[in-house]
């Protein structure tokens, strides 16, 4: 389950991926370098004994934007990088 914590307003938000599913870390990556807290998405892995998606999430309701079936299963402690593309 992940869970985000509003220290202000001291709530917790929660997503459930599913009996049985294990997440990675998830990491956020901001829609602008001056937005908000929680303008743009949360990228990290979702594994069963099977299978691996890399899940997309709006950071500020948590909801999908995207998934992406992977072909292989990502072993657990696996860590990336988001990095600007050069223009």
């Amino acid at each position: 389950m992940l869970l985000k914590h509003d220290l202000v307003a001291g709530s917790t938000a929660t997503r459930s991926f599913g009996s049985g599913k294990e997440l990675g870390e998830f990491v956020f990556q901001p829609s602008a370098a001056d937005s908000g807290e929680d303008v743009g998405v949360l990228m990290g892995y979702v594994r069963d004994a099977d299978h691996s998606e890399l899940a997309i999430l709006d950071a500020e309701t948590l909801e999908t934007m995207a998934s992406i079936r992977l072909p292989h299963r990502v072993p657990s402690g696996f860590h990336g990088n988001w990095v600007p593309t050069a223009t």
